[in-house]
């Protein structure tokens, strides 16, 4: 579901998706020093309550995203947006019908991906911060995880997406988001140390 009518005006809607991303943002490790004051940032949003996991909320939402790698772990998936026009990972708003944020990421994943069987590291690699048109104007509060495709997953293009395309970490398309670079190596890292990763 997208766009304003998708969103109901109860925001404790979103009560027990806004109790579950602040446990798992206050037991997070960050994986760099930006992450962590986007974290810290992140978690103020939160006070606001769980209006603030809802694009209603104007000074800024909690979103999820996903880095998608393939089933050796030597691609990612990425989207050529068709709003904006830039190559990026996948993700978007949470909905209530999400129960946690982690599912929140895995959902918006299968959806724009068209893949099934997708399995998620339940941590996250990465919180970003970013200037976002919503609303007219608010700010995405964007927390990232790693995601694996199973072995021959065969993409889909979703309505949000122009084209999707598998790359090699080491050289993503232009012109790419910012932020979404810096999503490869703690992706990497997460599926080295998870039991979702298939590669040896």
């Amino acid at each position: 579901m997208t766009g304003p009518t998708a969103q109901p005006t109860d925001p404790e809607t979103y009560a027990s998706l806004h109790a579950d991303a602040t446990a798992l943002l206050e037991g997070w490790q960050p994986t760099s020093p930006e992450a962590a004051s986007a974290r810290e940032r992140t978690l103020t949003l939160l006070d606001a309550g769980p209006i603030a996991m809802s694009r209603q909320h104007r000074p800024g939402h909690i979103t999820a995203s996903t880095l998608v790698l393939d089933a050796t772990g030597t691609r990612v998936l990425l989207c050529l947006h068709g709003k904006f026009g830039r190559w990026v990972q996948l993700g978007g708003h949470c909905e209530p019908v999400d129960e946690t944020l982690v599912a929140a990421a895995l959902r918006e994943a299968t959806e724009e991906s068209g893949i099934a069987g997708l399995r998620i590291d339940p941590m996250p690699i990465d919180i970003d911060v970013h200037e976002v048109l919503c609303q007219g104007g608010s700010r995405h509060y964007d927390v990232r995880f790693a995601v694996l495709a199973p072995p021959g997953a065969v993409e889909q293009i979703s309505d949000e997406a122009e084209e999707l395309g598998w790359f090699p970490p080491d050289r993503l398309p232009e012109p790419l988001a910012g932020g979404t670079a810096q999503l490869v190596a703690p992706a990497l890292a997460a599926l080295r140390r998870s039991p979702l990763r298939l590669a040896p």
